[in-house]
């Protein structure tokens, strides 16, 4: 064993770390958050959502209240604008809306076309 030996284990080490960590972030379900656009408090369109809802909103005992209320509030204000692309809803835009309705939200706040 040489000088350099521990120096080459590290460069080898390194990059299979980075691999394993990006590699861990892939495994399980992910745990969607709802996109309330807080930057824009009324927005004049709105953005897809670009997850399905999580645990936080559908996990009945263990949904968090305040994401909850904060998606019924988004929707209530804002459901019936446009995308802001001009596209129709997504699959997963609908099933944000779906759970909406769900919880007891008012279709006529929702674009479900």
């Amino acid at each position: 064993m040489n000088a350099r030996t521990p120096r080459r284990a590290v460069r080898l080490l390194v990059p299979a770390l980075a691999a394993v960590t990006a590699l861990a972030g892939c495994g399980g379900e992910p745990d969607g958050r709802f996109d309330a656009q807080a930057g824009t408090p009324s927005p004049s369109c709105i953005q897809h959502q670009s997850q399905d809802p999580g645990s936080a909103y559908t996990g009945r005992e263990k949904s968090d209240p305040k994401s909850v209320l904060e998606m019924m509030r988004f929707y209530t204000a804002n459901g019936t604008k446009t995308y802001c692309d001009g596209r129709p809803p997504t699959d997963t835009d609908r099933r944000w809306t779906e759970l909406y309705t769900a919880l007891g939200g008012d279709a006529v706040h929702v674009t479900t076309g």
